[in-house]
């Protein structure tokens, strides 16, 4: 085959995956099957399901799970109670959205509805290496961990959550956790392993599984993380989920390089990530 026969074939795909995600977009309320996107296409299903997941870096279900989950989120900032957010996001059943809530929020749908309304979280403050350190978890695990100063790292908190229940400091409850990540930040514990309670899309969640992945000391590219998502030219979206962590160290983004080796982009500047990086070579050789 020859490379402009390979090229209209390569167009022809993302033809067919823009038209089936916009079928998915205009009946998210209802749902589609991967029958049903791959006739509309005129595709075989099991073409479609690969050709799907090669652009988009998930697959159709997926994707349609993860525009259930945004409307869900929109439904409940604007103001919808759960019974109404949940059949509006195209869930059939109440039970079923509860069931999914922790791959799609993070916390059940109540909780979330309007800025974590009804969430319940604690925080607190420490010196580390790197400045300031805030860590902030709901009884689920860590939700939020960031560096800087205390007045902004609270305000960021807060602006996260903006309608939680409760977000009050407890030094003493998240000390245990604080204990361990400054241990490791000090180089005598080799890895940080604590429960989390993240909120994320399915292609975010396929990331950070990625990033779990890289073991330390090691470093990607963008382009090498994307291409083992199936998703060859997505490094751009790669680079959008790490800079979308709101748990940045417990989930390593800062193992992810651009294609050319440099450090790229960090939440917390490129000086953290570069000594993080340089802490994690120390332990390793330790080892």
């Amino acid at each position: 085959m020859s490379g402009q026969q390979r090229m209209k074939n390569e167009n022809r795909g993302l033809a067919a995956v823009r038209a089936a995600a916009m079928l998915i977009d205009e009946r998210t309320e209802e749902g589609v099957s991967l029958a049903e996107l791959a006739e509309a296409v005129a595709l075989s299903p099991w073409h479609l399901q690969r050709l799907f997941k090669k652009h988009m870096g998930i697959s159709p279900r997926e994707y349609q799970d993860a525009k259930r989950g945004e409307r869900l989120r929109n439904e409940l900032r604007q103001g919808a109670g759960v019974a109404g957010a949940t059949y509006g996001a195209g869930y059939g059943s109440s039970s079923r959205v509860y069931e999914r809530a922790a791959q799609h929020l993070g916390m059940t749908p109540a909780s979330y509805a309007q800025g974590g309304k009804g969430a319940e979280i604690v925080y607190t403050l420490a010196d580390c290496p790197f400045g300031r350190l805030l860590v902030a978890a709901t009884a689920k695990g860590v939700c939020f961990l960031a560096f800087g100063k205390d007045r902004t790292l609270e305000s960021e908190l807060h602006a996260e959550f903006p309608a939680a229940a409760r977000i009050e400091r407890d030094d003493a409850l998240l000390a245990p956790a604080v204990n361990d990540i400054l241990e490791y930040l000090a180089g005598s514990l080799p890895h940080v392993d604590l429960p989390l309670d993240l909120r994320a899309t399915a292609f975010q969640r396929r990331v950070w599984q990625e990033l779990l992945a890289i073991p330390a000391g090691e470093t990607r590219t963008y382009r090498e993380i994307a291409e083992r998502l199936g998703l060859p030219q997505g490094q751009r979206a790669v680079g959008r989920a790490c800079a979308t962590n709101p748990v940045s160290l417990l989930i390593p983004c800062h193992r992810a390089l651009r294609t050319d080796g440099g450090l790229g982009g960090y939440r917390w500047g490129l000086p953290r990530k570069e000594a993080l990086l340089d802490l994690e070579k120390r332990l390793t050789a330790k080892a």
